[in-house]
């Protein structure tokens, strides 16, 4: 070893040793004999390995190899040597190269102990560790500002609470920094950072808002310590954390929004809210609770004493005992109780509470009072009200059940009324084993008694009736009454038609008997029709209906009796339903026209007027003669329209033959009693504006003139007034007195041709004939004798002095253009006149 000092080596106090090359200790000085934990004569020889903590070995390799290469002269490094039996130590290891000769390269080692180094810097970074990771787990960001070496300091976290990578570069100056500041904190951070760069803070925390790189704002909790000053006393170095508390800020304006809606609520809700701690016995009440219990005084905090002094006294045993039983229970429980004011206002209160344990260990009970003073008046006058409404619905039931009664029942008799029966129809089971019977009952003569006597006594037959008919229903017939005279009974199944037969007798006997009334005998009958439901249908009502064409056909064959119902007579309701039908159509086509039979004077044979006869220019069945739609026409009420249409046309015929010259004087017309009756007639007839003296209204004796209601003898003074002559038709059938004759004043009186036809074989017949031609005369009224038929007829006639002839003898009813013809020929006067009838029975006119 070239130019080594062996003494110097020796006597050196910091260890060394040399490594040959084959990597052995060649030489050691004593200090690092003590630092291996041996003598140093002792290492001669051995392996560097044996005394180099194993961790480290790889470590010395490397530099030995990198010494003897030429790669570095010198190196240093750290390591431990491991004494034996002894702790690792940790040192500072100098390698340099030194010749050993015969191109033979060492390496010399110089070590020196720093394991108390070693150790503070293990635990400074120890120390180090424990706070990045305290400070990560925390989510808080560290910033570092010296302001002297200018050196600003941001961690990782700090970058990403602001959305930040972890090596983003950070602009550290305050205007930078400033410009991501929320606008409305700006003025906020800027006076907290002047306080503490001013030093008049050592430490300080503020928050505010912070932009966020993806552009929303960011709540951030900054603390800042100073930790380097000047001379002046002002920081020059300041360390601190920055804190995201977004989510708190959140979840406060949270709080304080559902804190600022309870507030409300209760406010609203007028609800007070304590507190009652239990092991204390200390309850504390909100200003609402305050007001409902009517104190005034600044203190909230009061006693269950104070509570008992206020509850009415019939309250509090209960009150109490439930506020004991949820305690004891540990359950939330109800109350409800009265409370007396200080100046004796009584207050009814509920209360709900629930007990609980605080956080400090302490009992305590929460509750919540409200005033519902108001409640407790409405729900009296609620169980008031309920209490009159059911009063009242007791009485709108009674009410309905009267108006269902009366709504279904006749107000006269008690009997059920039309409505009734509808529905009874509808649940009227038809036995087809057992026939059941339908009676329709209509009063005769009934309409005669309300007029003499008036209602009172129609009234009085009518609950007669309904006596009468209750009293021979049995249990399971039905009896109504469905308007005015009509009745129904619905006899049960049980009646078999000789028992209906019985029944419908009885009741038409016992109401033709006399009825006492105010001191008269009041006399009325009954007709009724009879339907078998079963026989021709299982329809109810079409059985009624059945009944009443069953009772129209009893009251056209002479009333007082009844008719069964037929497949035949509905066969003729359904011609006269026809007939009427076409009837309507007849006048809307204007298909009735009149006939005319002329009047001859009894002495010179000349035509003294027309008699206008309606006639029916049937579009199927040719023209037809009264006898086959006058029956159909006035029931149905279209006689008038007849008669007017008649008329209307005979007056235009008239005035066309005066035009002629055909030397016709006058013409009548038959007139219905219900065109007698019209409202609007006599104004018609003025619209007409019909000359005096030419047109004669022939009525009928049976029907006008005993019994002229006042109306009709009204209208016919009105009649004579226009000029309009009254003839008297078929005079001499009726029952007519001199009376009446005279009370009518009429101008002629046409003898009914049953009394004209015997003259010729009858001499008392022709004194009959004779007796009311002198009537007549005596009367100023001219006679006139219809049904001439032979020449013998017209001779006996005008000898006993009647006046005008009309007949078949001369001529028969004829077309306005026939009569035309006629007039002209004139050849009626030379022919021969017959001796014998030449017209055929259907032919007969009958008044239209």
């Amino acid at each position: 070893m070239t130019g080594f000092d062996s003494g110097v080596f020796a006597q050196a106090a910091g260890g060394i040793f040399i490594i040959s090359g084959d990597g052995l200790v060649q030489l050691a000085n004593p200090a690092f004999g003590r630092l291996a934990g041996s003598q140093d004569a002792t290492l001669i020889g051995l392996p560097w390995r044996v005394f180099v903590h194993p961790d480290d070995a790889a470590t010395i390799e490397e530099t030995i190899c990198e010494i003897r290469n030429s790669v570095y002269s010198t190196r240093t490094v750290s390591m431990r040597l491991q004494p034996t039996g002894s702790s690792p130590v940790w040192t500072i290891a100098s390698f340099a190269r030194m010749s050993a000769g015969a191109g033979s390269m060492d390496v010399i080692v110089q070590v020196q102990v720093i394991d108390s180094l070693m150790q503070t810097l293990g635990a400074l970074q120890k120390s180090e560790i424990r706070w990045k990771y305290a400070l990560d787990s925390a989510y808080q960001g560290v910033w570092d500002h010296d302001f002297n070496l200018e050196e600003f300091f941001y961690s990782a976290t700090w970058r990403k609470i602001r959305g930040l990578a972890a090596h983003t570069p950070v602009d550290g100056s305050l205007e930078k920094w400033m410009e991501g500041v929320h606008p409305d904190d700006r003025a906020h951070v800027l006076a907290c950072i002047h306080q503490q760069n001013e030093g008049l803070v050592n430490f300080h925390v503020f928050q505010y808002r912070e932009r966020h790189a993806d552009g929303h704002w960011v709540w951030i909790e900054s603390r800042g310590s100073s930790v380097e000053w000047d001379a002046d006393g002002k920081p020059t170095r300041i360390i601190g954390t920055d804190t995201d508390i977004t989510e708190r800020k959140r979840d406060e304006a949270t709080l304080a929004e559902i804190s600022r809606k309870l507030r409300l609520a209760l406010d609203v809700s007028k609800i007070g809210v304590f507190d009652f701690n239990l092991d204390t016995g200390e309850a504390l009440w909100d200003e609402r609770m305050l007001q409902i219990y009517g104190l005034d005084r600044p203190q909230s905090r009061y006693s269950p004493v104070d509570w008992e002094k206020l509850v009415h006294p019939q309250d509090l045993a209960t009150a109490s005992a439930n506020v004991a039983a949820g305690i004891s229970e540990n359950r939330p429980f109800v109350n409800a109780f009265r409370i007396v004011l200080e100046d004796g206002t009584m207050r009814s209160i509920r209360s709900n509470a629930a007990p609980y344990t605080d956080a400090e260990g302490a009992s305590r009970l929460i509750g919540a009072n409200w005033d519902v003073t108001e409640d407790v008046a409405l729900q009296a006058e609620l169980a008031k009200a309920k209490t009159l409404a059911e009063a009242r619905n007791q009485e709108l039931e009674a009410a309905r059940v009267r108006i269902e009664y009366n709504a279904l029942h006749d107000h006269l008799t008690g009997l059920p009324n039309r409505r009734y029966l509808d529905q009874r129809l509808d649940e009227w089971v038809v036995d087809p084993m057992r026939n059941s019977a339908i009676l329709h009952i209509d009063l005769d003569r009934f309409k005669q008694i309300n007029d003499t006597l008036g209602h009172q006594a129609g009234d009085a037959m009518l609950s007669h009736t309904a006596l009468t008919l209750k009293r021979f229903a049995q249990d399971d017939d039905f009896v109504a009454r469905i308007g005015g005279d009509e009745f129904v009974v619905l006899c049960g199944p049980g009646r078999n038609k000789t028992d209906v037969v019985a029944l419908t007798d009885a009741i038409i006997t016992a109401l033709r008997q006399p009825v006492p009334y105010e001191g008269h005998l009041c006399r009325f009958g009954a007709s009724a029709g009879i339907a078998w439901a079963g026989d021709e249908t299982h329809d109810a009502k079409q059985s009624l209906m059945n009944a009443d064409i069953a009772l129209y056909r009893a009251k056209g064959l002479g009333r007082n009796r009844y008719e069964f119902f037929t497949k035949q007579l509905q066969t003729q309701i359904h011609h006269a339903k026809r007939t009427a039908d076409e009837i309507m159509k007849g006048l809307e086509e204007h298909e009735f026209v009149p006939y005319y039979q002329p009047q001859f004077c009894a002495r010179t044979l000349e035509i003294s007027g027309v008699e206008t006869l309606a006639r029916w220019n049937h579009p199927v069945h040719g023209v037809l003669a009264p006898a086959y739609f006058m029956k159909v026409a006035e029931d149905m009420n279209a006689l008038s329209a007849i008669d007017r249409s008649i008329a209307e046309q005979a007056l235009g015929d008239f005035n066309d033959w005066e035009r002629m010259g055909l030397g016709i004087d006058r013409f009548s017309v038959n007139v219905s009693s219900r065109r007698l009756r019209e409202p609007g007639l006599i104004d018609s007839l003025k619209a007409l504006q019909i000359r005096p003296g030419i047109l004669s209204f022939e009525l009928l004796e049976s029907i006008f003139l005993d019994d002229l209601e006042d109306s009709v003898t009204e209208t016919i003074s009105v009649l004579k007034q226009l000029g309009i002559d009254i003839e008297i038709d078929d005079f001499g059938t009726g029952h007519a007195s001199i009376v009446g004759l005279l009370k009518l004043s009429p101008s002629r009186l046409k003898i009914d041709r049953v009394l004209v036809e015997p003259i010729k074989e009858s001499a008392e017949q022709r004194r009959l004939v004779g007796s009311i031609i002198d009537i007549g005369h005596s009367l100023h009224i001219d006679v006139v004798a219809e049904g001439v038929e032979t020449l013998a007829h017209a001779d006996i006639l005008r000898d006993l002095g009647c006046d005008i002839l009309q007949g078949f003898a001369f001529a028969k009813p004829m077309s306005k253009v026939d009569l035309e013809v006629f007039a002209r020929s004139g050849h009626w006067r030379q022919s021969p006149l017959p001796t014998q009838p030449s017209r055929p029975e259907a032919d007969r006119d009958s008044a239209a």
